[in-house]
């Protein structure tokens, strides 16, 4: 199938690119190398170098390319930047969302695969959380993405198109055989973080709070392998394309692990010490973030089986010492 890939130079959509042409598709990046860097497009895909809000240029790739599927990773993802300049988020991630939408109707696009986020959900109203848990962001960046899965529910009802939304957890980890790893510009996710203190880059890693309810007091997340998240967006196309409707699906492993344990792991992975700075906590964070991934594995067939904390930090301590 041809496919179109937005955010194809950056983390996620790095690793979907590689997937994508492992599994026998033809793929287009689309990227304006904003965040994302043009040495992780793999060779054998073509690249793009545009915004995904030029309507024109994008309809134009479908059309010449022949796209039938759009996988769409490109947006901002920093919670406290959408807080601080919602603006950005409300443009990049929702108005260029639009634009998208309408240059795929105009190229007859049918497919859509959104990389959406745990953070529509807001604070947890029980733990694991699943996909009827209320829908209640508490920042901008998850108000964008649950806008975005909306927008995409009513074109799926009026128009000739289907879409998954994938509900990520936290994303980490790396295929570090193709070079590929965390590289965000600032850095704010924990475990590149805790690899970077181990590596002498930091001076130290910042815990930001330790009096959670919580076994040993630090919050605790639900952490996923990027590449399981490439397999269960692959099992998405092959669902839409068996004739499955439209839906949403959380990705994660239904285990959680706390921040102490992040850091004990890449402390016994790369041999090294980590530095501990105790910070207060921040607000809004709340102290249990966990999956219940039941749906995509019953609905898709997904299995998360690179997700174990050890094989995720290995992978991205390979990638880090690099």
């Amino acid at each position: 199938m041809n496919v179109l890939v937005t955010g194809g130079a950056g983390y996620i959509g790095s690793h979907m690119v590689r997937a994508l042409l492992r599994a026998g598709h033809t793929v287009v990046v689309l990227d304006d190398l904003s965040a994302g860097h043009r040495e992780a497009v793999a060779p054998e895909a073509v690249f793009v170098e545009a915004r995904v809000e030029d309507r024109e240029t994008v309809s134009r790739v479908c059309e010449e390319h022949g796209v039938q599927a759009i996988f769409h990773f490109a947006s901002r993802i920093q919670v406290g930047e959408s807080v601080i300049h919602p603006r950005l988020y409300w443009r990049d991630n929702l108005a260029a969302g639009v634009h998208l939408l309408e240059a795929a109707l105009d190229a007859r696009v049918g497919r859509f695969i959104q990389s959406s986020t745990a953070a529509v959900y807001g604070n947890p109203v029980k733990v694991p959380l699943d996909e009827d848990h209320p829908t209640a962001p508490i920042n901008p960046y998850g108000e964008t993405k649950l806008a975005m899965e909306r927008m995409l529910a009513s074109y799926a009802r009026a128009y000739d198109m289907k879409y998954v939304a994938l509900r990520y957890f936290n994303a980490a980890g790396a295929d570090a055989e193709a070079g590929l790893g965390e590289r965000h510009s600032p850095e704010t996710h924990l475990v590149p973080l805790v690899l970077d203190a181990a590596l002498g880059q930091l001076p130290a890693v910042t815990v930001f709070g330790d009096d959670y309810k919580t076994p040993d007091g630090t919050c605790i997340r639900d952490y996923v392998h990027v590449s399981d998240l490439a397999d269960a967006h692959l099992l998405a196309l092959g669902y839409l394309e068996a004739g499955g409707e439209s839906a949403a699906f959380n990705l994660g492993t239904g285990t959680g692990h706390s921040v102490r344990e992040v850091i004990d792991m890449a402390r016994k992975v790369s041999g090294k010490d980590v530095k501990v700075v105790m910070g207060s906590r921040r607000a809004g964070d709340p102290p249990r973030l966990v999956a219940s991934p039941d749906r995509a594995i019953r609905t898709l067939g997904w299995k998360p089986t690179r997700s174990s904390l050890e094989r995720i930090v290995k992978d991205a301590w390979a990638a880090r010492s690099r």
